[in-house]
């Protein structure tokens, strides 16, 4: 599955997290590490959802880049 992930800008650090995958979220000093690590989040958040026999939410969130 292809989720959407928004990645902030967090002082030092970046932080991300999943619309989709209420809960789901990351840290990293980098774009890079953060990229890594919500990635990870994302397998261990819908591997949780398996072993507690929930749905695991359809991605359906989109991201678009808009001029102003």
């Amino acid at each position: 599955m292809l989720y959407a992930v928004i990645i902030e800008k967090a002082g030092a650090n970046f932080s991300a997290y999943v619309p989709d995958l209420p809960g789901c979220i990351a840290a990293g000093a980098t774009v890079a590490d953060v990229t890594i690590e919500i990635r990870d989040a994302i397998r261990f958040h819908i591997e949780g959802l398996h072993a507690e026999g929930l749905e695991v939410p359809e991605p359906i969130t989109l991201a678009k880049y808009v001029q102003a």
